[in-house]
């Protein structure tokens, strides 16, 4: 009797959160299961499973219920980028809202896998707290982030385009670009000059020559 009064007070501290939802998120829904405390009966739990489309409009009510519910942690997968419109959208909403990793959910040998017992498995571990929380930078580095990897892409969407560039004029044997004889970029303010020039019908060697700025060499492009 005494054993099984210990197993019951490790039970009742090992569940740590008393109103929780799990989301197991595919490409364009998602299957939710919310664990509420049932009113009236000490220690029992209301389970609801119900689908959520990936909309903007979707998840923004499901936010709201979420909220009305009193829900204190909305836990959900890492699949792919799939969790990332719901947990943007319900953690403005207030809601606070944790990512954890798929292999820590699913490396159960013998469980059947079907998105409603996934979201209710993943519910149950999250309410008596053994899920580990992946890091989610907050959303000004987040903002910073997307801003430097739009930068990055575009540096190097702009260096192909000169690269393409300088590979056209090659084929149509125009030297401008060059160590010797030559602008060292041909992008600089002499580069683009003669770039302006030729694109105008300019074809004179020495007329494309004077548009050189600074120390440049002034031999003529051939």
């Amino acid at each position: 009797m005494e054993q099984n009064t210990d197993v019951a007070e490790l039970e009742q501290e090992r569940e740590q959160v008393e109103r929780v939802a799990a989301l197991d998120i595919a490409e364009s829904s998602a299957m939710v299961c919310t664990r509420l405390p049932k009113d009236g009966a000490p220690g029992r739990r209301v389970q609801r499973v119900f689908p959520v489309g990936a909309t903007t409009t979707a998840v923004a009510e499901l936010g709201d219920h979420l909220v009305a519910q009193g829900v204190e942690l909305v836990v959900m997968e890492a699949t792919s980028d799939y969790w990332r419109p719901f947990f943007y959208q319900l953690e403005a909403r207030g809601l606070t809202c944790r990512l954890v990793n798929a292999r820590d959910v699913k490396n159960v040998p013998g469980r059947p896998k079907t998105d409603k017992l996934d979201a209710v498995w993943l519910a149950k571990l999250a309410e008596r707290g053994m899920l580990r929380a992946s890091f989610v930078p907050p959303k000004p580095i987040r903002q910073l982030r997307d801003l430097t990897r739009l930068r990055t892409t575009l540096v190097e969407e702009r260096s192909r385009h000169r690269s393409r560039i300088e590979k056209i004029l090659e084929d149509a044997c125009i030297k401008i670009s060059g160590k010797q004889d030559g602008v060292t970029d041909l992008f600089g303010v002499s580069g683009r000059a003669m770039l302006d020039a030729l694109i105008a019908g300019q074809r004179e060697p020495k007329a494309l020559a004077q548009l050189a700025r600074g120390r440049m060499p002034r031999s003529a492009p051939t």
